[in-house]
């Protein structure tokens, strides 16, 4: 579904100089698969999800979404496609809950009815009926209220992909959990594809099928918690792994 190839990506530096944010990157996601991408501060992985969408564009190399180079594609029309959940949800302050989940609805065209069939469809499934919800603003929720109205709004139009960057990384703790041990009901759908930046290893554990973990722009390893575990491709790979997972969900 989701295919890098030879991506590099440089950035320039207050000095002058240059960022090395991507170093030849070459990454497939299947058709279906969670994808968490890892790695410290700077390690190319917000870098590499946007790409994905075209908020960013490589300096060499492609990135493919469907088979199709995301250069042959409108931007507008490739990102309603596309699925993207960010920190906090990113919702519009001045639009209630329904306005929020049915806006990219609106944008696409649907009448009223539509909108408000759809809007109470998501609204259940993330748990937040909209007789409850639907007429309240951001402010009135809570962190975790507001990610799951994100997710919700990222569902709308029933992308195939979805695209999440550390989605749960504002939250406390508890809230946190509770939202990873619910995430694939919420997003669950057969053949969906989701790609997930994340800093939290064991996050990266319970929500993917694979996990690619990044250092200085390179791909250092992809694999399965297993693979990763007992078939570290690295010294770096393995002192990652025995530093960052504290074994929550194992």
């Amino acid at each position: 579904m989701i295919r890098l190839q030879g991506v590099s990506k440089t950035f320039p530096t207050p000095s002058g100089g240059v960022h090395h944010a991507l170093r030849g990157i070459d990454l497939e996601v299947d058709a279906g698969e969670t994808m968490c991408l890892i790695g410290g501060s700077g390690s190319g992985k917000t870098t590499a999800l946007r790409l994905m969408n075209r908020l960013l564009e490589a300096d060499a190399g492609s990135v493919l979404v469907g088979g199709v180079d995301v250069l042959a594609q409108d931007p507008i029309s490739l990102r309603r496609k596309l699925g993207y959940v960010v920190q906090a949800g990113a919702l519009f302050p001045h639009l209630t809950v329904a306005e929020n989940v049915g806006l990219l609805c609106q944008l696409e065209g649907w009448n009223a009815g539509e909108r408000e069939a759809r809007v109470a469809e998501l609204l259940e499934l993330v748990r937040m009926p909209a007789a409850s919800f639907g007429d309240r603003y951001p402010s009135e929720l809570s962190g975790g209220q507001q990610q799951r109205i994100g997710v919700a709004r990222a569902l709308a139009l029933n992308p195939p992909v979805v695209l999440l960057d550390e989605p749960f990384g504002a939250l406390d703790r508890i809230t946190r959990r509770e939202l990873q041990r619910e995430f694939k009901d919420l997003c669950a759908s057969p053949g969906r594809t989701m790609v997930f930046v994340t800093h939290d290893l064991d996050e990266a554990f319970l929500l993917g099928d694979r996990v690619a973990l990044l250092h200085q722009g390179e791909l250092q390893q992809c694999g399965t918690q297993r693979e990763l575990v007992e078939s570290p491709a690295n010294e770096h790979v393995a002192a990652f792994v025995s530093e960052n997972s504290r074994g929550e969900f194992a």
